[in-house]
Formats: structure tokens, C-alpha cells, sequence
């Protein structure tokens, strides 16, 4: 396990292996998302209170999901960075923030437009509406620190030391509809007790939230191996890497013409 460890730590090794992820997670999160779509969207049955307002639900609790998940890796990845130092940890917290502010960003629209026909307003400070909006403003803040510095070394603990304290936001998000009298409805999904929902409204939502997931890795991995190249863009490796893209480029150019 240690040594699978390092070898995460290792960014030519990430490169690499990554590499041979992203044709099957894209493929993977292109069907689950046409899939839950399509079924969430043509297919399910329309609520009997709500009508078909309630399918941004398909939208609005896998986005939701997405941005406390990504939020508490980010700040895992940048406890591991203060820890242990390693280079790819401060890679993924860096890439992790913009993903992250969007999905924040789909959360809050998407639940805007759902509470216009729900409770005949776009906005409430209610409590879950008012932390999560505070998420959005810890991945902003993060972002900005990223470009305030132009040391790295500096720019990497000031957003870990952000992410691990606007860590204790996430618990208040997920709590909030328990410990307060709020206009948001409960969890829709919840481990230790059975969904509420109806088997045919539940199935495309669970679908819809696997596809967010391998959305979110993708361009994750996406975003963490273009940052990888461009802060190791010295080393022997990535150089290969640039002539041999070269070299293809350039036969191909060749084969064209001919």
C-alpha cells in the first residue's frame, strides 16, 4: 500500500498511468450521463406535488454532491501536501478548486431555479443556502491565494492551510436542514435510513450522480495533468514528451500533404 502511496506522489508516474484512464472514465461518464438524462428527464414520473419542476433534482443533488466531495479532497490533498510534501498532492489541490467552484456554482443555480416554483423566490438566507454559498466563496478564496503569490511554495500552504479550516464548513452543509428550521427540504439520500423516493425517480437520480462523479474525475485528471506538465515542464521526461507530440504532428502533417 506504501508503495502505491509513493508512487501516486510520483507526477511522471501519475502522467503516465492517467493516461491510460481517461478513454475509459470518459467513456464511462458519457453513457451514465446520457443514460440518467435521458431517464430522469423523458422518462420518470412526474411528482404529484411539484409536477416536472422536480426534475432539476437530476442536476442539482449530483452537483451538490460533487462540490462538498471535492471540497474535502482538496483539503485532504492539501493536508498531505503540508505532511509529507509531495508534489502531486499540490497539483490536485490546485486543480481541484476551479472544478469544485463550479459544481458550487450549478449547486446554487440549479436550486435557485427550483425554489422560484417551490417557495415563490429564487433565494432564502436559509441555512443550507447560506453555507453553500460560503463553499462557493472558500473555493474562490482558494483560487484567488493561488494567484496573489508568485512563490509556489508560499501559494501551496496558504491554500492548504484555507482548505483545511473552510473544512468545517462541510459538516454545517450537510447538518444544516437537521439542526435548523429550514426551508430546504432533508437529505434526499441519506446512509443510514431508505430514500423516500419513488424506485423510478430514484434509479436515474443514482445514475446521474455516478455520471458527475466520473465527470468530475475527468476533468480532474484532465486539469492536474496539464498543470503537471506545465510545472515540470524542465524535466527530461516531459520533454520527450513534447518532441515525440512533435514528431506526430509533424507525420501527420506529412501524410497529409501527400
Amino acid at each position: 500500500m506504501w508503495t502505491f502511496f509513493h508512487k501516486m506522489g510520483s507526477p511522471r508516474w501519475f502522467y503516465q498511468i492517467s493516461g491510460q484512464w481517461l478513454p475509459w472514465l470518459s467513456l464511462l461518464a458519457i453513457s451514465l450521463l446520457l443514460l440518467g438524462a435521458v431517464w430522469g428527464l423523458a422518462f420518470a414520473p412526474t411528482d404529484y406535488k411539484q409536477g416536472n419542476s422536480y426534475r432539476i433534482i437530476y442536476v442539482h443533488v449530483p452537483s451538490s454532491a460533487i462540490a462538498l466531495v471535492g471540497y474535502m479532497l482538496m483539503a485532504t490533498a492539501g493536508a498531505i501536501s503540508l505532511i509529507w510534501k509531495m508534489k502531486l498532492a499540490e497539483v490536485v489541490m490546485k486543480c481541484a478548486a476551479p472544478i469544485g467552484a463550479g459544481m458550487t456554482l450549478i449547486s446554487l443555480c440549479s436550486g435557485a431555479l427550483w425554489g422560484k416554483p417551490t417557495w415563490g423566490t429564487y433565494w432564502v438566507w436559509d441555512a443550507r443556502l447560506t453555507s453553500m454559498l460560503i463553499l462557493f466563496f472558500l473555493y474562490l478564496g482558494v483560487i484567488a491565494l493561488y494567484e496573489a503569490f508568485e512563490d509556489n511554495i508560499s501559494a501551496n500552504k496558504a491554500c492548504a492551510v484555507l482548505s483545511l479550516v473552510g473544512s468545517v464548513n462541510i459538516p454545517i452543509i450537510y447538518w444544516s436542514v437537521e439542526w435548523w428550521n429550514s426551508l430546504h427540504q432533508p437529505a434526499t439520500l441519506k446512509l443510514t435510513k431508505e430514500s423516500t423516493m419513488h424506485p423510478d425517480m430514484l434509479q436515474p437520480l443514482l445514475i446521474m450522480i455516478a455520471a458527475f462523479y466520473c465527470i468530475y474525475a475527468v476533468l480532474l485528471l484532465l486539469y492536474t495533468r496539464t498543470e503537471i506538465l506545465q510545472r515540470e515542464r524542465n524535466t527530461k521526461w516531459v520533454k520527450e514528451i513534447v518532441r515525440s507530440s512533435a514528431g506526430s504532428v509533424e507525420r501527420n502533417a506529412e501524410r497529409g500533404a501527400v
